[in-house]
């Protein structure tokens, strides 16, 4: 039995292959069941985001390109297409690999602490669809308690190195908490669509989302309890933002200072951070100037990330370490659970003997023997039986010359040889 794990990610294929080998949520049972019922695959789950998707399995006399023909087949793509953008770790390479990417060391963003959820989805499906057993269920289990270490021991997750992250964690050090503060955000793109999940992830009170296509604000806002507006509402809602981050494709500001300054004679100069990601401008570099207005660009938010990706560079080598341990913490596990076949085995045939010669010391006994007698052919008999067969192989190593195997038997069975 092995370990695989196969897949692409965004280091390895372009966007457009990777749209085409995501799997849905609602495709994931399927594909589970269909690839655990492969030859050879005994367990199998499946992990795939907008960067990466990945199969984990445990195989038995089955070849890696088995999966990697399953992954074609199921999205019914030629396998050419696919293979030259696959990576494939087997064993003790494919657990590091669980390890590194639930401790974000092999996220677009380092140390980007969303992956571990979706892990954690990836096996509750695997679970659900009855895809998991002992090894994959254990090396999840691992891999989530070396994540949280990662997290607890390492500053791995402390420093914003995205732009959305980055701004969102510069606003809690001017409020401290959200609960009662009201944010903004002008656009509707993947910025500002990650920068309203920071938001509310960290409790934010009240959502409001500007964009041009009032549909597309409704449509963002509604997945976080808030309500969207045109780009023409933004006068009549500014006063009630404490937060404020744009991020739009337009020409000219949208935000300008005689509109900022009336906002703040409606807030009673009330201080209001704000952002502008946006290149060119979505808000006029005046009104910086105006007291109560905390104005950051994109230029200041990047000096903020590569300052803090160093910081996670450092932390990500702390994490490497880690990993290096826990990697053969699982490996020496795994490694017993042969140990643990063979015990079982060796159990149970010293357990078949045992029956039989109990059972002809109980005839005996119902024959009218002695009981000393008995007790005398149960030990003398169970003891040639369960060291036959050990005694017949070390005679034979002894014959060929095998000085490995008799020196193995000696420390398996605690011999010295000067007793």
């Amino acid at each position: 039995m092995s370990l695989i794990a196969l897949g692409i990610n965004h280091r390895t294929a372009p966007v457009e292959l990777r749209e085409r080998v995501a799997i849905s949520s609602e495709r994931m049972a399927e594909a589970l069941r269909d690839l655990a019922s492969l030859p050879g695959v005994s367990e199998a789950a499946i992990l795939s985001t907008c960067n990466r998707t990945e199969v984990y399995c445990d195989l038995q006399d089955s070849e890696p390109h088995t999966v990697s023909r399953w992954l074609a087949r199921f999205h019914q793509l030629e396998p050419e297409l696919i293979h030259p953008h696959l990576y494939r770790y087997p064993d003790e390479e494919a657990v590091r690999h669980l390890l590194r990417v639930a401790g974000g060391l092999d996220s677009m963003i380092l140390g980007e602490p969303q992956i571990l959820g979706q892990m954690k989805g990836a096996y509750q499906a695997a679970s659900d669809a009855g895809t998991i057993n002992a090894r994959l269920g254990r090396l999840f289990q691992h891999t989530f308690s070396t994540a949280k270490r990662i997290r607890t021991d390492t500053a791995i997750g402390e420093s914003p190195v995205s732009v959305a992250f980055a701004a969102v964690s510069l606003a809690k050090q001017i409020f401290g908490e959200f609960k009662r503060q009201t944010a903004l955000l002008i656009g509707a793109g993947e910025t500002i669509e990650l920068t309203a999940r920071h938001l509310s992830e960290q409790g934010l009170g009240r959502l409001v989302v500007a964009n041009r296509t009032l549909e597309r604000a409704h449509c963002l806002a509604a997945g976080f309890n808030g309500y969207g507006i045109g780009l023409d509402e933004i006068p009549a809602h500014l006063a009630e933002a404490d937060i404020v981050i744009s991020a739009t494709g337009a020409i000219e500001p949208l935000l300008d200072k005689p509109m900022v300054e009336k906002a703040l004679r409606g807030r009673k100069h009330r201080p209001v951070f704000m952002v502008d990601i946006a290149v060119p401008r979505d808000i006029d570099a005046a009104v910086g100037e105006l007291e109560d207005i905390y104005l950051y660009t994109v230029d200041d938010l990047q000096e903020v990330i590569q300052e803090n990706l160093k910081s996670r560079e450092q932390a990500a080598r702390q994490a490497e370490e880690i990993i290096d341990v826990q990697v053969e913490r699982f490996m020496a596990w795994l490694r017993a659970q042969d140990g643990v076949a063979t015990i079982r085995e060796l159990r149970r045939q010293a357990e078949h003997r045992r029956q039989e010669v109990l059972a002809k010391a109980r005839q005996m006994l119902a024959g009218g023997k002695e009981p000393q007698q008995v007790i005398e052919f149960l030990a003398h008999t169970l003891t040639n039986k369960l060291i036959h067969d050990p005694s017949v192989q070390i005679r034979q190593a002894a014959e060929c010359g095998n000085t490995e195997l008799l020196l193995a038997a000696q420390e398996l069975f605690n011999l010295n040889r000067g007793d």
